[in-house]
């Protein structure tokens, strides 16, 4: 048997929680190491396991991979989350992209301060329902299929279930416009292994809370100020 895949990160979201979303729509079990100190962060530097110097790290498949983007990109080719040809491999590429943009408007959010948290909030509902919810709205409405590419489950759909949930965290009715993506979410959110990451006890992490915000500060030294967009 295989060793599970593990995980180095932090006990919160930020990049690594993509990973999560993945791993668990693959239906596999995986195992978290979260960095707590700075030695343990300067041992994996020191141990030559972060090839860029930063995480997240996974270990699978007997390699220690780095970006988060290339190991989304591994994971869903080993699983067949990636499309059935070039065409399809793109238009995923390019839905995933254009949520993790979305996604990054969020990523810093919990490292703001409170005034500028009021601002990045309303400019990431914005950004949501002006530039991103219209496009996959369309998508859905235009092809009238249960997913985003080749009816098929694949990793755009878990990506977008996980950005449309991150937004909903900060305003709960941000999709009363759009009736294509309510029933695209009720209808990914009920697929068995999204069901159960979704339920409480699941590897999936909460929003992230001061204590997260403190050990990554401390882990690896941001003394900074985060400005919001």
């Amino acid at each position: 048997m295989c060793a599970k895949p593990k995980l180095y990160y932090f006990d919160g979201r930020g990049k690594m929680e993509s990973i999560r979303w993945l791993l668990a729509a693959a239906g596999v079990e995986f195992e978290e190491e979260f960095l707590e100190t700075r030695d343990q962060y300067e041992k994996l530097l020191q141990g030559g396991s972060l090839l860029f110097q930063q995480v997240p790290m996974v270990e699978i498949d007997g390699m220690r991979m780095v970006q988060t983007r290339a190991i989304l990109s591994y994971i869903a080719a080993k699983y067949n989350l990636y499309g059935k040809d070039l065409k399809e491999r793109a238009l995923i590429d390019m839905y995933v992209g254009g949520t993790d943009d979305l996604m990054g408007f969020i990523l810093m959010f919990p490292f703001l301060s409170a005034e500028d948290k009021e601002k990045q909030r309303a400019f990431i509902v914005q950004k949501a329902t002006s530039r991103y919810f219209p496009v996959y709205e369309k998508v859905l409405k235009d092809h009238g299929q249960d997913f985003l590419v080749g009816n098929n489950f694949s990793w755009a759909d878990v990506h977008l279930l996980e950005a449309i949930l991150m937004v909903e965290e900060k305003k709960a009715d941000v999709l009363s416009g759009f009736p294509q993506l309510q029933a695209f979410k009720a209808r990914i959110s009920s697929i068995p292994a999204i069901k159960k990451f979704l339920e409480p006890g699941s590897q999936r992490k909460p929003v992230p809370d001061d204590k997260y915000v403190e050990t990554v500060r401390r882990v690896l030294l941001m003394y900074y100020d985060v400005k919001a967009n």
